[in-house]
């Protein structure tokens, strides 16, 4: 790159950071009402204009399969009818939630006389940097904007149609709210230069929540020096217990993996009791392999398999047991017990999402305590790990760190705490 072309961008960049922090005080005072309005007029103008959103991201696929993208990149980057209406209605159900911003906690009055509180704040501007799904441009401007911030979004260049045209719709919607447009600002350059000034501008940037693989958050948390929210990969486990409810069981392992294949939240290995392991792997089995599903297992799992006529299998690796697939591949172990169901998910997982399918209450409860990630789940598919789902509206990542915001990252996860203090003239002594 030339001197003068990454003098332009760091020039654009900065340009981009003193707008948002300057549109990121005028956010911090804006009524819940307004708000809501921004994020209703947003709701409308998408459903309006959804057959040109499709024509936007069917010049992104066109181009994403010229490049030679894989299948699971292609599924990541698609919108459809169904996607643009759930993203109007994440922008309606983040509206109808309660405003964190301004929250005072209980007063607690201390020996001197002053009371202290806590107030919930926006934390001011937030950049998100993120790979082919647009609808993050939608879900991540929303929570911004409800929580009182600006933000600046950098999505991946395969996206930059369909992002550049939900960036024209967000602004209209703010203005029409008479927010300011700045509140919500897309890098329009698809140049990777404007990433590394964007991780280090620590004087217009409060935290950047990074979206994507892992070599992309790697290269963002080696170089940056903003804060940041993330996770690194969803190696997500579920672990079918001794004496679970074997229909249960294989409706809620067949829909953590296959009710899609991309997200971060599907199951990747599935960790099986040997008591109940010839009950319940031949038919569940089946299902993953009559979808298409390869199978990865270790040398118990052929055992009880082939026992039953299954063919195809794949010896499991080590590096196997470490991986994201974000496709139509699945690991299988069986466990002795409970504890080595858990040592293997300490072991090698992501403490992104991990499920237990069991019946014995006790188990539940140690599985709940013990297992450390960011959700933990009974009886249930791994696929609920979301925002939407949660109840949150939407979520602007899910973030496996342990310290500020954990799990799905919602309103009160793009805010922070200032101690507030009352007092009658106390002096202290």
């Amino acid at each position: 790159m030339g001197a003068q072309n990454q003098s332009t961008i760091e020039q654009m960049m900065l340009a981009i950071g003193q707008q948002a922090r300057s549109a990121s005080r005028a956010m911090a005072k804006a009524s819940s009402e307004q708000k809501n309005r921004a994020l209703l007029n947003i709701a409308t103008a998408i459903r309006r204009d959804a057959a040109k959103i499709l024509a936007a991201n069917a010049v992104d696929i066109k181009r994403a399969k010229t490049n030679g993208n894989d299948v699971a990149f292609i599924d990541r980057l698609t919108m459809t009818e169904k996607s643009i209406e759930n993203m109007a209605l994440g922008l309606v159900q983040i509206a109808s939630l309660g405003d964190p911003v301004g929250h005072i906690g209980a007063f607690k009055k201390q020996a001197s006389g002053i009371l202290i509180a806590q107030m919930r704040v926006p934390l001011g501007v937030i950049g998100i940097i993120y790979e082919s799904r647009p609808n993050v441009t939608i879900d991540a401007a929303a929570l911004c904007l409800k929580s009182g911030n600006a933000v600046i979004l950098r999505g991946g260049s395969e996206a930059i149609d369909s992002n550049t045209y939900l960036a024209g719709l967000i602004q209209e919607g703010l203005a029409a709210a008479q927010l300011p447009a700045e509140a919500v600002q897309v890098v329009q350059t698809t140049d990777r230069a404007a990433v590394g000034k964007m991780i280090t501008m620590t004087e217009y940037i409060d935290v950047i929540v990074p979206r994507g693989g892992k070599s992309l958050i790697a290269r963002l948390m080696a170089d940056g020096r903003v804060p940041m929210i993330k996770h690194l990969d969803g190696i997500c486990h579920t672990y079918i217990d001794e004496g679970a409810d074997l229909d249960l069981a294989i409706r809620v392992c067949d829909n953590a993996k296959t009710q899609r294949y991309a997200p971060c939240n599907a199951m990747e290995t599935l960790l099986v009791n040997t008591k109940i392991a010839k009950d319940v792997l031949p038919p569940l089995c089946k299902i993953y392999q009559d979808k298409g599903v390869e199978l990865r297992v270790d040398y118990k799992t052929r055992k009880v398999l082939e026992d039953s006529g299954f063919v195809h299998l794949v010896d499991a690796s080590e590096e196997d047991w470490h991986t994201e697939y974000l496709a139509p591949i699945l690991s299988i172990k069986m466990v002795e017990d409970l504890d080595e169901a858990m040592d293997h998910i300490e072991h090698y997982g992501s403490k992104h999402t991990d499920a237990i399918i069991t019946q014995n209450q006790a188990h539940a409860d140690r599985f709940l305590r013990e297992v450390d990630s960011a959700s933990v789940m009974v009886n249930t598919s791994t696929r609920f790990a979301d925002g939407f789902e949660y109840g949150l509206g939407a979520e602007i990542g899910i973030s496996n760190d342990k310290l500020h915001a954990r799990g799905p990252v919602g309103l009160e996860g793009l805010t922070s705490l200032k101690y507030v203090v009352m007092g009658h003239g106390e002096i202290r002594q």
